[in-house]
Formats: C-alpha cells, structure tokens, sequence
C-alpha cells in the first residue's frame, strides 16, 4: 500500500483527521467567497453577500459549498451538472472557465444569477470545478431588476445564457464578455463583476492544487470519498431515528403572481427505514406569472429544510442527496415546464419550506417543532439616475422579516429566514450611490404573533426618491395572510406596500407592482411580515409583557387585545 493511500485508509478511520480535512475544503470555499465579496463592485455582491461558491469532484459531486445563501447550492449543483453535460471533463483545458445563468438549459434557477464553473487541474488532468454564483442586479428584460412577479414566461426574465465557454485556456472572450453586459442596464457593472467571478475561483483552484500537493491527490481524492460516505451515513441516521410514518405539510401563497386566489403547497414526506421521500402530489399548477421552482430550486429547498431540522451540523455536500428522494409532478409550481417564468422562485422556495418544516414536525420530536416565520423573500427594486448624474442605477434588495416562536424562546426581528441569507444594504451606501433617501428602516411594531413565545417582528423600510423618473418595482408575498402561530400562538403580522405613505397621496400597492416612476418627493413603504407566535397568549409570563410594552414592541391596545386585559395589569405592574 502506497504512502498515500496509507493516508487516507487512516482518514476513513480517525475522526479527528476528518475533521481536519473537511475544515480545510470549507476553508477553501470560504476563501473563494470572500475573495469574490470584498472584489466586485456592484453592491448586490460586495455590500448584500447576494453570492455563492462551491467546490466538486470531476464527476459533479459537491464537496464542500460555503456558508452564503442555501438556495445557491441548487444553483450551483445544477449548473455544474449542466457544464459536465454541454463539455465533457475530458474536453476541458486548464484555464478554462464556463458561465450560464438559464433555468431551463443550465440547471439554474433565474436569470439574474449567473454562475461562473473553471476546472482544477490537478496531475494533468482536471480532477475538481471550482463553481460560484452571483446574483447580478439586472440582465435585461422589461422590467429594471430582471425580476417581475408578473412575468408570463422565462423570455420576459433577459438575457438567457446556456453554458459557454467565457475563457479559453486562460483567455478571456471578450466579445462574449461584452455580448452579456451590454444585455444589462449596467454592462460596466456586469462585466467588471463577472470577471470577478472568474478571478474568485482562480483562487479556488489555487487552493486546491495547494491541498493535493500537500497530501497526495490519491489521498485526497479517498478523503473526500469517506467525507460524502460519512454525510450520508449520518443523516442515514438521523432519518432512521425519527417516527415511522409519513406527513403533510401545507402553505399558501398569496397569488401565482397575477391577481388571483391563494396558492397551495402540499408536501408530503415519508420514512422509509434510513431515507425520505418528499412528495409534492397536491401542489398547485404551475403558476401564470414568474412564482415557479425549477428543479434545482426545489432540490436545494428540501436539502436545506432536512439539513436544518435533523443535523444543522451536516455538511453541505453531495452526500446529503443520497438519502433523499424528491417527486414533483411535472407541470406543477415545483416542477414547472418551459417556458413558465421562474424570477420570484425564492418567495415559493420560502413557501416550500414552511410547508415542510410543518410536515416534519409531525416526525421529529415537539421540541424541534417552530411556528411559520414570514417564509419570503421580499425585493425592493429601483432604477433611474445616479445621485450624481454620472450615469445610471438599478439597485435590488431582498428584506427579512420575523421568526416563527419555538418551545423555548420568541422569535428573532427582522432576519432572512430559510433558503436566503442576505445583507442588508447600509443606509449610507444606499444614498451615497443612488438618488434615494432611507426615510425609515425600523421595525414594525405589533407584528410578532402574540403567544407564551412572541413571533419575530417584520422589518419597514421607507425610502424617497430625490429626482424624477425613478422606477419602482417589487415582489412580496403574506399581504392576505399572515405566518401561523402554533399551539395557540395567534398569527404573525401582514405585509403591506405603501405608496407616499402618511400623505393624502397615500395608496397601498399590489405586492407584485411594476414598472412604477416616482416623481421627485415620492415615497415608497414596504413592511414585511412578522413571524407567529408559540403557545397561548395567556400563558406568556408577565415580566417578558412587560418588557415588550416597555421596548415599543406592542401598544397597549394591542397588547390587551391579543393578551388580555388581565395579563397587561399585571404585566404593568413590574
């Protein structure tokens, strides 16, 4: 037996090498993504962290992914899987490097995210792909952002992008380059970003080579084969642990992203000795506008859902997929045909879970169990001149909002929740490099589900436009209905959008507005949902009252409507 293979026959077998060694691929993706974060120059990647990167083997299997944005790890498992398949492992040359972006020909999961793969030569031969992904602020289409909710078709979303080869042996196409910027309203932005990407896993590969210089590639490549085995083993575990059965989850969505009735998700999940099978049987049709969940989006929202609530210690990796089998009837809102729209998938995907976290609760222990939390992703998109008039502006924001209450503590204010995990934009960079004005950024006050443990409370943004002709649009869901409570915890707060709130001018928008011009002066107002409360409302103690009426969190009025006369006494008297 060969040093190296010695190596790894001692990896497979000690648990402190294996912690070493996954630490040392996380270090590596964790690297790549700050390098790709603190590099870019458009404030979606370097202020937002709107961004992902990963490492896999040379047949697609994913190593290690970072710690950024889960519903990114659909993003870039799909989209590596579309390179292998448009260009063989055998037919790439070192310093290539591949991009795409299409739902439909590329494994992604909309158009704005635009992944960037580059194989790593290791030995001659291209053993790994360094991959990441980067949500751009615009590529094209009819609306400034690329994202509408009421967007009938993929062809309304820009600038679809198969898999091509970007560079070419360490030569960048230019022309291609050029050929995807210029389909945005900011092509310096884009192109100065997506070489970013490129030199982010440059990095990457770097590090990898570093790695399996160190150790030997036939020690590496062994180690990262007990690593997937060992992720499967454990979740295999996991599963097998939980109560025999199946269960169903539900959740609703305001619309399909056209006026319209409430949307039903149905997830069914069953355990079958040491695997899960997710059945989405139910679900409804495939939406009319851009609400749709491409596979890739729904594989990462299951994967996330399951890793958070049976092992959040888990590793992100391919062994993860091996104990989870998912079914999506085809032409359904999870399992969309061409060419449904796909750009607001990350409000469903937050949807999906909270219909899956509700049915796994019912097989797990009660401990584990949470209320619904705003399970959305709500965007805020504006376009126009520069504050400066030195050019042109789109600037996107995803909000969080409130956590679902659990058995033992209330719920976090204002955080993305589930498959997102976003920054939040800085007010001072935000009116330094747009013509806006952050009027309020607050919370919203009353909006955490009353119960023994308080929902989250939602977040309300405010911002002014300071020049004519700026475009507005959004998308945002749990404006007719807000998150559930559990166990007699009353529901979270609604969302609403408001345009010259406070004015006589006033008017309460349509969550899916579009293409929206603001004179000088105008304000828009959004507020997200809070999230729902945990238990009765009377059971909650009186001292944790009291400190809610004295931060602001619920006015009396409130308070005595969702807790009780008797209690707010009490609570007052403190």
């Amino acid at each position: 037996m060969s040093d190296d293979v010695s190596d790894a026959a001692r990896t497979l077998s000690d648990p402190i090498a294996m912690e070493v060694f996954s630490n040392r691929l996380l270090s590596i993706t964790e690297d790549m993504g700050n390098a790709l974060i603190r590099s870019s120059f458009s404030t979606n990647i370097k202020e937002r962290k709107d961004c992902s990167v990963g490492l896999f083997d040379a047949t697609g299997r994913l190593i290690a992914q970072a710690s950024h944005i889960p519903l990114h790890l659909g993003s870039l498992m799909g989209s590596v899987r579309a390179v292998l398949e448009a260009c063989p492992i055998e037919r790439m040359r070192e310093g290539d490097a591949f991009i795409c972006n299409d739902p439909y020909l590329a494994g992604g999961t909309h158009t704005p995210d635009i992944a960037v793969v580059t194989p790593v030569f290791v030995e001659g031969a291209p053993r790994f792909l360094a991959a990441n992904v980067g949500h751009h602020s615009d590529v094209g289409g009819p609306t400034p952002g690329s994202i509408s909710g009421g967007a009938r078709s993929i062809f309304e979303e820009g600038l679809r992008i198969p898999v091509i080869r970007l560079v070419r042996a360490g030569e960048l196409d230019e022309a291609l380059l050029n050929l995807v910027a210029q389909n945005s309203r900011e092509p310096e932005e884009r192109a100065l970003d997506l070489k970013v990407q490129v030199a982010s896993n440059l990095r990457g590969v770097r590090l990898m080579q570093d790695l399996c210089a160190g150790m030997g590639l036939a020690a590496a490549t062994a180690a990262i084969d007990d690593l997937l085995s060992y992720t499967a083993r454990r979740l295999g575990n996991r599963i097998g642990a939980m109560a025999a059965g199946s269960a169903i989850g539900r959740a609703w969505m305001d619309d399909d992203g056209l006026d319209g009735d409430p949307v039903e998700i149905v997830a069914g999940v069953t355990v079958e000795g040491d695997r899960l099978v997710v059945d989405f049987a139910g679900t409804a049709p495939q939406a009319r506008g851009a609400m749709n969940v491409p596979e890739s989006a729904l594989r990462a929202t299951v994967y996330y859902a399951v890793k958070a609530l049976l092992d959040p210690e888990l590793l992100p990796n391919q062994g993860l997929a091996e104990r989870v089998e998912i079914r999506a009837p085809e032409g359904s809102l999870v399992n969309p045909r061409f060419p449904a729209a796909t750009g607001a998938r990350s409000i469903t995907c937050n949807k999906v879970a909270r219909a899956l976290f509700a049915a796994l609760a019912e097989l797990l222990p009660p401990e584990r169990a949470m209320a619904a939390s705003l399970d959305s992703v709500p965007a805020i998109i504006f376009s126009g001149e520069r504050r400066r008039g030195d050019g042109t502006f789109v600037y996107l924001e995803t909000m969080g909002g409130g956590v679902g209450a659990r058995g033992a503590a209330d719920g976090m204010d204002g955080v993305h929740v589930h498959v997102t995990n976003t920054s939040n934009l800085p007010a001072e960079a935000l009116e330094n490099e747009y013509a806006l004005l952050v009027e309020e950024y607050a919370l919203v006050e009353g909006s955490g589900g009353a119960g023994r443990h308080r929902g989250g409370q939602g977040i309300a943004r405010q911002i002014r436009a300071t020049r004519d002709g700026i475009v507005f649009s959004a998308r945002s869901d749990g404006h007719k209905a807000g998150a559930p409570g559990l166990f007699g915890g009353l529901s979270g707060g609604k969302a609403r959008l408001l345009r010259n709130p406070g004015t006589n001018r006033e008017e309460e928008l349509s969550s899916k507005a579009a293409n929206l011009v603001l004179a000088a002066g105008e304000s828009v107002r959004l507020e997200t949902p809070g999230g729902g409360g945990f238990g009765a409302p009377a059971e909650r103690p009186a001292a944790a009252l009291a400190a809610d009426l004295a931060d602001g969190r619920l006015t009396r009025d409130e308070a005595e409507r969702d807790y009780g006369a008797a209690l707010v006494a009490v609570a007052l008297q403190n």
